[in-house]
């Protein structure tokens, strides 16, 4: 009895974060991180629905030539990704808010979906807690970072700026960057913006809490020292955003190994500091970041 109540709940438990997956790619958001949601949850809520065939499955393997050297490498590939998973995601939280405090900083508030020259809903709250900041540090600049895709009229940066002083914030504490297409050249032209105008040369990384701990690597990997202040996320884009920094992290930390080994024989070789793919950074970018709402 007690078994099958903890099968049940377990099975819910899946079902539930499979739908939590699901539920962005109605506004067209379809990343990494939803797609390893989708085929962990579905795949762990039909083993618990169909226990037996999957127990009939895994005898025939081991059963098989190789077999039990097969399943042990999948067990252990399955250890090392949710220690991984769990050492990243500590690391995430605690780079989520860590506000300057008696220390004069430059805000750079992160770029993304603009549509129709008004933000969308993640950059409106980006700037909202922007904002909030700047009213309460009456000395701190801002720098807005963000290019202009395809299809927005204007760049990102200049959408801010415009939102910025709309809400009354003084035109002469905002620099626009907007030149940048990704969280790597966000930091990097900012940087520059920051050089080029005198201003405060440690910087408050303002973006989403999931994106707050690879921004931070990326402006490390420039030499600038960062806090962080996130904005809040809608609940159900989390888990997906979530995963998909553990893609991101990933792939940073492994183009950052392996150039700084081939670095002295001169080959070329993709910057670390980029931090992801284009399956990785497009919604930060492009079309799947709520612009409907």
């Amino acid at each position: 009895m007690i078994k099958n109540v903890v099968r049940f709940i377990f099975i819910g438990v899946s079902l539930g974060l499979l739908i939590i997956f699901l539920l962005p790619i109605r506004v067209k958001i379809f990343n990494m991180g939803n797609l390893a949601g989708i085929l962990v949850s579905g795949f762990l809520a039909a083993v618990l629905i169909f226990p037996n065939f999957f127990v009939s499955v895994l005898k025939s393997v081991l059963n098989m030539e190789g077999g039990r050297v097969f399943v042990a490498l999948v067990a252990i590939f399955t250890v090392l990704s949710v220690v991984y998973a769990m050492r990243v995601s500590v690391l995430m939280v605690r780079t989520m808010d860590d506000a300057p405090r008696g220390r004069e900083t430059t805000l750079v508030v992160l770029g993304c979906k603009v549509k129709d020259g008004s933000p969308s809903l993640m950059l409106k709250k980006r700037l909202d807690t922007a904002f909030d900041y700047l009213q309460s540090h009456k000395s701190t600049k801002v720098v807005v970072s963000g290019g202009q895709g395809s299809d927005e009229i204007i760049s990102e940066a200049e959408c801010m700026k415009n939102y910025l002083i709309s809400r009354g914030l003084s035109p002469d504490r905002i620099f626009m960057e907007d030149k940048s297409v990704s969280t790597k050249q966000n930091l990097e032209f900012s940087k520059e913006v920051i050089f080029e105008n005198s201003l405060a040369e440690h910087i408050t990384i303002v973006t989403d809490g999931f994106h707050q701990l690879r921004a931070e690597m990326i402006a490390n990997h420039f030499g600038m020292s960062a806090y962080n202040i996130s904005a809040p996320t809608s609940w159900w884009l989390v888990p997906t955003y979530w995963v998909r920094e553990w893609f991101g992290v990933f792939h940073y930390k492994a183009l950052e190994t392996i150039s700084e080994r081939v670095r002295d024989t001169g080959e070329k070789f993709p910057d670390p500091s980029y931090g992801g793919g284009k399956i990785l950074e497009e919604n930060d970018k492009g079309k799947g970041d709520l612009s409907e709402k």
